[in-house]
């Protein structure tokens, strides 16, 4: 076979193409909204912005796509799937009733946004499906939410150090206002304790019990 592959022009690349598992055109397309989001956040929000899970997850999500990567995508939907869903729930909720049932989608709505901005953050409901459709397809690594933690533990004492006042991934406290409950460090410990064991945990779980459904014999 690969005696054929290197005589024949182009025979390699196209056994390569028929070997992908996730179409070309999704990747290009994904890797093709990430550069123009890039920018743009950027000046919208500022560098520290993309320390948001949300926001780090476009970037994994890029490389997992070219990668095909089931340990990538197991890793963001672990820490993703659940945050993601709320999101789309709470913008579908705000369309249909006019009310925001769990509230973070706001400035979806605030015309001193730029329509662009708001029209890329769409990326928000995208990324559920996503997931989803890539386990199915690639399987699910279940070293995922232990990576995701790892992330966690790297990322959100940045985000309770650095700009502070930005409250990033609610790193001083729930819905991005500084609690006062208790001090600042035990609330930091508490959330990098919790957060793993009552959404990484169990997202994991769910995850392996639908992967064992869609692929029973992997």
């Amino acid at each position: 076979m690969g005696f054929a592959a290197s005589a024949i022009p182009g025979l390699s690349s196209r056994i390569q193409y028929r070997l992908m598992r996730i179409p070309l055109w999704l990747k290009v397309a994904w890797t093709a909204c990430v550069m123009a989001w890039i920018p743009l956040y950027w000046r919208q929000y500022g560098l520290q912005n993309f320390l948001f899970f949300c926001d780090l997850g476009n970037l994994f999500l890029a490389a997992a796509l070219w990668l095909e990567s089931p340990l990538l995508f197991s890793w963001q939907a672990t820490g993703l799937l659940l945050f993601q869903t709320l999101f789309t729930i709470d913008l579908v909720g705000a369309l249909v009733s006019g009310r925001h049932l769990i509230g973070g989608t706001e400035y979806m709505f605030d015309a001193h946004v730029p329509l662009g901005i708001r029209l890329l953050s769409l990326f928000h409901v995208v990324t559920p499906p996503l997931l989803l459709w890539a386990i199915w397809r690639l399987g699910y690594d279940r070293r995922g939410w232990r990576y995701q933690t790892l992330t966690a533990w790297i990322v959100v004492p940045i985000n309770y150090f650095w700009r502070p006042e930005q409250d990033v991934n609610w790193a001083r406290g729930p819905f991005f206002r500084e609690q006062q409950a208790m001090p600042g460090l035990l609330y930091l410990l508490a959330y990098l304790l919790i957060v793993p064991a009552v959404v990484y945990f169990p997202t994991h779980r769910f995850l392996l019990w639908l992967a064992g459904r869609w692929h029973p014999k992997r």
